[in-house]
C-alpha cells in the first residue's frame, strides 16, 4: 500500500528550490532507488549520521515509539539527505526518523536529495531542526548561537531564517550565559523561562546561584523570583508567594509569551477557568512591533 508524503510547512520553505517543487508521488515500498517525484528509495545502510547535528540527546522511549509507528505505518515524512559518493548519502536533517527506522529494521527509507556544501547542510540541519524539533531552551539558543557564529549570520538575517523577531532570539541567546547549572536546571524542566529572564537580568553569577538555589529549594514562582532579583525582602517575596494563584503549567505559559514577544505578559485567571492576558508595550513604535509580531 501506498505511504502518504506528507511536507511540513517548515521543510517545505527549506526545499523550496529542489529539483522538483511539485507535490512529490506516493513512494511504493520497495522501490529501492526509484525516484518518485523528487522522492528517491534509500537502502538505509547507504546513509551515515550528520556530523553537523545540533541535537545531542534522543529520548529512547520516544524512539522505541516513533520506531512502532514507522513499523505500522511507514514514513510519513522523508528524510533529507545529501549524495557525498556513489551510493553513500549523508543525513542533513530527519535524524530522529532515521534512528527509529534502524530500530523499526527497515531497509529502505524514502529522502529528498540534495546537492548542499557544509555551511549550506549545517544552516539547513539548524533551522530545520528549530522549526521543527521539540528543542529544550538552551538547545534552541545553541543552534541560534551556531547558525550566527558558524553561518557568519547576523541577529536579523537569523531571525528572518528562523522565522522569529529579533527580541525573541536575543532573549534566548542571553540563556547561554547563564551559569551551567543553570542552564541544565532549564534543560532538564527545573527552572522556567520566566524563572531564566529573571536571572539573567542579575549580573552577578554568584547572586545567580543564590536565588536559583532558593527558587529550587522552595519552589519559588516567577513572581516571587522577580521580587528576590529586585532585591525584595523576605515578607515581600511571601505576599507574593500568597497573591500568585497560576499553577506551574500557566506560569510556563506566561513566560513561554514573555519570551516569545520580548515584553512584560501578564496572565490572570478565576475560578471558573476564564481570565485574560496582557501584553505590554512603551511607545507606539513598540505597539508596531507587537502587532507585527501578532501578525494583526
Amino acid at each position: 500500500m501506498a505511504k502518504r508524503q506528507a511536507l511540513g510547512r517548515g521543510l517545505s520553505a527549506l526545499l523550496e528550490n529542489s529539483a522538483s517543487t511539485s507535490a512529490p508521488a506516493p513512494v511504493e515500498k520497495g522501490s529501492i532507488g526509484n525516484v518518485a517525484g523528487s522522492i528517491a528509495m534509500l537502502q538505509i545502510n547507504q546513509i551515515v549520521a550528520n556530523p553537523f547535528q545540533p541535537r545531542t540527546k534522543f529520548d529512547e522511549e520516544a524512539l522505541q515509539e516513533l520506531a512502532q509507528s514507522i513499523g505500522e505505518l511507514g514514513i510519513i515524512q522523508p528524510i533529507t539527505v545529501r549524495r557525498v559518493a556513489a551510493n553513500k548519502y549523508e543525513l542533513i536533517s530527519g535524524e530522529r526518523r532515521f534512528r527509529a527506522s534502524q530500530m523499526a529494521d527497515l531497509e529502505e527509507i524514502p529522502a529528498y536529495v540534495r546537492t548542499a556544501n557544509d555551511q549550506e547542510m549545517l544552516e539547513m540541519a539548524l533551522v530545520e531542526n528549530i522549526q521543527r524539533e521539540n528543542l529544550d531552551a538552551i538547545e534552541i539558543a545553541i543552534s541560534y548561537k551556531r547558525l550566527i557564529d558558524e553561518c557568519d549570520l547576523t541577529q536579523e538575517a537569523m531571525s528572518d531564517r528562523v522565522g522569529k523577531n529579533r527580541a525573541t532570539v536575543s532573549n534566548y541567546l542571553r540563556l547561554l550565559k547563564l551559569p551551567a547549572e543553570i542552564q541544565i536546571a532549564i534543560i532538564e524542566k527545573q527552572l522556567t523561562m520566566g524563572h531564566a529572564r529573571s536571572l539573567i537580568t542579575v549580573d552577578n553569577p554568584q547572586r545567580q546561584k543564590e536565588i536559583f538555589n532558593k527558587v529550587v529549594k522552595d519552589g519559588l514562582s516567577v513572581r516571587q523570583t522577580e521580587e528576590m532579583v529586585r532585591g525584595g525582602s523576605t515578607a515581600t517575596v511571601a505576599k507574593s508567594k500568597s497573591d500568585n494563584s497560576l499553577s506551574f503549567e500557566l506560569q510556563k505559559v506566561r513566560a513561554d509569551l514573555r519570551l516569545k514577544y520580548g515584553r512584560q505578559v501578564d496572565l490572570r485567571t478565576k475560578a471558573d477557568g476564564s481570565g485574560k492576558i496582557e501584553i505590554s508595550f512603551s511607545s507606539g513604535t513598540d505597539l508596531n512591533e507587537l502587532l507585527e509580531a501578532l501578525d494583526l
